[in-house]
């Protein structure tokens, strides 16, 4: 927590010196991911959760130590045991202590559960790995997001501001006669048109803006402000080559899936242990005391008497063996129910490894195709402006019509619309791709 709180305030300072009026965190994807990591609810469980297996695991362990145990007694005896009905056998007061203690010498169950703990421990680890992987994707597919949002805003603010300049000049040309009132209508219309594409794009941008706070765990209250384009990112775009790794080793499903099976095959290892015998090593050692009424008897030995109580003290060591014979059936059938359940864990893992290796495929595929219509579509905006300039010219100069200059217009701004979304495809595609092979970066 300290350390997000000092994240947060060096990129405020830095963002304060650089707009003191503002007051708004500036953050880049790396700085976002970081904050993220830092402190997510999701990272942190799955942390916790690690911490809980090594604790489980230190209790298995427990059961392979020596165990202590004390206790004692006293009682008060009411109606005391007599001898021929009138000779009391049998003192007022008694008391009673033992102290047991227990090692085992040859507990199979502990080590096979020693086993499945480990197993636990690789599942909360994976888990662990998992919610960074997920983390990292949702973080950056909202920071292009967001991006992208705020990139196509600006393309429709500036078709805004040059549709409201042909309006103008349309205006001014119908004052001297040289357009006619159709054409102002026309162009006054398009610029309307524009205005609930922009106000649509800024209820995204703010909405975008929340989701990315709750992921970085950041208060509602916090401004925030990324910084970059989507276009920074081209030149990584063309240095991507054709040849992706399409290993599934490291999917983190297909790993947990794994993870708990080999849970489940500990369990009946586990299961199994309870048809094999059990070695411990005891001793017992204890000391009773009841009231004297014969006055002084004294034995020897193990019996020792003060004159007012007569005490015993036998200490004993030995070893126990534990032989399972017959249980009812229970274990074997609850070693089936375990096998049934590893027998449909490996069809689920099975059938969700052919369908990660769609999705691989199918990631892969977006990525190229996002990439060429990028391509395409940087193309497409220069010709959109060239033509654009055209029709603007030749409007001006009376020799086009206000339809030429409002198609144009709006063909510019539809390709800078889509240059912009082909590069948020392909960094989303590429996002998605590194989550499915498990990269972590």
């Amino acid at each position: 927590m300290m350390k997000k709180i000092a994240i947060i305030c060096f990129a405020a300072v830095m963002t304060v010196t650089a707009n003191a009026q503002s007051g708004t965190v500036h953050l880049n994807l790396d700085k976002a991911i970081e904050i993220a990591l830092d402190d997510n609810p999701t990272i942190k469980v799955a942390n916790m959760e690690i911490v809980r297996q090594d604790y489980v695991r230190k209790e298995t362990v427990g059961n392979l130590l020596p165990s202590l145990s004390a206790g004692g007694t006293y009682s008060r005896n009411i109606l005391k045991q007599k001898l021929g009905g009138s000779i009391d056998i049998q003192g007022s007061n008694s008391i009673a202590g033992q102290v047991n203690l227990n090692l085992p010498l040859f507990a199979p169950g502990v080590y096979r559960t020693l086993k499945m703990n480990d197993n636990q421990m690789l599942a909360a680890l994976e888990a662990a790995r998992a919610s960074k992987i997920t983390l990292l994707n949702e973080v950056k597919k909202a920071y292009y997001g967001i991006l992208m949002s705020q990139e196509s805003l600006n393309v429709l603010i500036s078709s805004e501001k040059t549709i409201s300049e042909t309006v103008e000049n349309t205006r001014l040309m119908l004052k001297n006669g040289l357009s006619s009132e159709y054409d102002l209508i026309t162009a006054e219309v398009q610029l309307s048109n524009l205005k609930p594409s922009i106000i649509q794009t800024e209820s995204a941008i703010s909405i975008s803006k929340m989701v990315f706070k709750m992921l970085l765990s950041l208060p509602e209250t916090v401004e925030i402000e990324l910084t970059g384009e989507l276009n920074d990112y081209k030149e990584q775009i063309l240095a991507t080559g054709t040849d992706f790794n399409r290993d599934l080793i490291d999917n983190s499903e297909l790993r947990s899936l794994e993870l708990q099976e080999n849970i489940l095959e500990s369990q009946f290892k586990v299961m199994r242990t309870q048809r094999m015998p059990m070695l411990s090593a005891f001793g017992n050692f204890s000391i009773s005391g009841e009231e004297d009424v014969f006055g002084g008897l004294s034995s020897g030995g193990a019996v020792s008497s003060d004159n007012s109580f007569i005490w015993q003290k036998p200490f004993a060591i030995g070893v126990k063996l534990s032989i399972p014979i017959f249980s009812g059936l229970t274990n074997v059938n609850r070693e089936k129910q375990l096998r049934n359940s590893i027998d449909q864990l490996q069809v689920q893992r099975d059938y969700l490894y052919e369908g990660k290796v769609v999705e691989v495929n199918t990631s892969i595929n977006n990525i190229f195709t996002a990439r060429e219509q990028m391509f395409a579509n940087e193309k497409t905006v220069g010709q959109a402006q060239k033509a654009y300039d055209i029709s603007g010219t030749r409007y001006k100069a009376g020799a086009g019509t206000i339809l030429e200059l409002n198609s144009a217009e709006l063909s510019l701004t539809q390709a800078k619309l889509n240059y912009t979304q082909a590069i948020y495809s392909y960094l989303s595609a590429q996002s998605e791709y590194e989550k499915l092979i498990g990269e972590i970066k």
